[in-house]
């Protein structure tokens, strides 16, 4: 038991007590660890279901599949109908590496693409304990390369691409942009990362001893069952998972950072701001109150969803090539 835990609930904000009401009454212990990975996915499905629906309308919606390195790899494309330039954002979708998919994070990804006025490529990729790292990160740095070889056929710029992600998605989009860094060399083209709440390397900080729990499914325990299946027993090289161990000093594009106040995760984004910002790199940070982990999902309720979406759109924005 974690005796030491501040009471999150009393800082929550009225909207993200409405938000765990509701997530109660979709899925009991939806974010549970205590069960196989099987039934891990099937609640997250069930639960991520209610808050996938509505929001903007594509102006067209392109699923195909590619063969990756470790088999095909499903990819979703979401074209706007307001559509600003030819730059396109590649999202990688949040579970912690096990749990979650292209429909669990479909809302997140069209908020993204209305909001950025551009197209959003979602990545499917195989997912742990079945495929441990670095898989992930492989597959999506695959992913990149190949929109850029297939730009024209999908009528997208292939030196204008941003990375996104939430949680375990954060982590893939900047370890992606390492390893493409450190494999390719020449990382020009990547506009710039969006970065909603990921964990970089911290194994122990001030904010994973005050908060998480079941509310969030990240209590420490569950932070390591997570970390167990990803990584296994033996992975010698983990620059591309704690991402703190590699060279963030340079070759880093523009940063757009954003976690909630009651957020085990919270210092991994604060540190990965940290050294960033001293290293003279572009980079923004954002702390958002009263909620907790994962609410980028939760925008049918709560307004700092919708804020964190365009916000990030605002820095991708000014970012602009063209």
């Amino acid at each position: 038991m974690e005796f030491n835990k501040y009471n999150a609930y009393k800082m929550m904000t009225p909207e993200m007590l409405e938000t765990l009401k509701k997530q109660n009454e979709l899925v009991d212990d939806a974010f549970s660890t205590d069960v196989t990975f099987e039934e891990m996915r099937e609640n997250y499905i069930k639960e991520r279901k209610f808050w996938n629906e509505g929001g903007p309308e594509p102006q067209k919606t392109i699923d195909i599949r590619v063969e990756g390195p470790y088999g095909p790899i499903p990819i979703r494309f979401h074209y706007p109908i307001r559509r600003t330039g030819k730059g396109a954002v590649v999202y990688i979708h949040g579970g912690g590496f096990v749990v979650g998919n292209l429909d669990t994070h479909s809302k997140i990804m069209r908020l993204l693409m209305n909001e950025t006025e551009s197209v959003v490529i979602g990545i499917d990729y195989h997912l742990a304990p079945e495929y441990k790292h670095p898989t992930q990160v492989e597959e999506c740095a695959f992913i990149v390369e190949w929109l850029r070889a297939h730009s024209e056929e999908y009528d997208i710029d292939r030196n204008d691409i941003a990375l996104a992600g939430d949680s375990a998605g954060a982590n893939l989009s900047l370890a992606t942009a390492l390893y493409l860094r450190d494999t390719k060399q020449d990382v020009s083209y990547l506009r710039c990362l969006l970065l909603y709440y990921g964990a970089y390397g911290l194994t122990d900080s001030k904010s994973i001893r005050l908060f998480g729990g079941d509310y969030d499914g990240l209590s420490r325990k569950d932070l390591l069952a997570y970390t167990k299946m990803y990584i296994g027993e033996e992975n010698a090289d983990l620059r591309y998972f704690d991402c703190f161990s590699n060279d963030l000093t340079k070759g880093v594009p523009p940063c757009y950072i954003a976690c909630g106040e009651l957020d085990p995760l919270l210092d991994d984004s604060k540190l990965l701001f940290d050294i960033l910002k001293y290293n003279k790199g572009k980079v923004e940070f954002e702390e958002f109150k009263g909620v907790i982990h994962a609410f980028l999902h939760h925008s049918r309720i709560l307004p700092e969803a919708i804020e964190a979406i365009q916000h990030g759109a605002v820095f991708y924005k000014s970012l602009a090539k063209f």
